[in-house]
């Protein structure tokens, strides 16, 4: 069994839009600072690297489930080339009600990751901007760590409290490396 770090998109590799607001274009994809080099220190400490993102603007009808695959394509294509690899991308598509099973903090993404990577959720970690990332991650078994800006409140009941992706990184790898 593997372990995997699960990474939110918006927000913790890339740029989060204004609240109500969605990346529906390539354009609009700005990768936060040293997202490359902290997905490449999971790597190199045997991590597979699961994105786990909610994609609602799907639902909406902002764009069509082929231009978010482009999307999250290039971003993975981008990325490898500054030597960080992305395992999988998970999305869910759906809009907030009817309730699904993949939409986050329901841990639908993360169990199908561990069936078709062999993961154990237990040994693996969420890292995400929100209540929701830190609720999906602890309803899927796994350790978490919320990215917070500022003087955000850390009331979530997340593990660890980080500024960045990198910083995550790198306070997750002193405890497992």
């Amino acid at each position: 069994m593997k372990r995997a770090a699960f990474l939110d998109r918006d927000g913790v590799i890339n740029r989060k839009p204004p609240e109500g607001q969605y990346v529906t274009r390539w354009e609009e994809m700005q990768f936060l600072p040293g997202v490359a080099k902290a997905i490449s220190l999971l790597m190199g400490a045997g991590f597979c690297i699961i994105v786990v993102s909610n994609q609602r603007c799907v639902a909406k009808g902002l764009l069509t489930v082929r231009e978010l695959e482009l999307i999250h394509h290039r971003m993975c294509q981008e990325l490898v080339l500054a030597g960080a690899v992305i395992t999988e991308v998970y999305y869910c598509p759906h809009e907030t009600q009817p309730p699904c099973g993949c939409r986050k903090p329901a841990p639908g993404m993360f169990l199908a990751a561990a069936r078709t990577h062999e993961i154990d959720l237990t040994a693996s970690w969420m890292i995400g901007d929100s209540d929701i990332d830190v609720e999906a991650g602890r309803n899927a078994g796994c350790k978490t760590i919320r990215i917070v800006k500022g003087d955000e409140v850390r009331n979530d009941g997340a593990d660890l409290f980080a500024q960045s992706l990198l910083d995550a990184v790198r306070q997750l790898l002193a405890l497992e490396p």
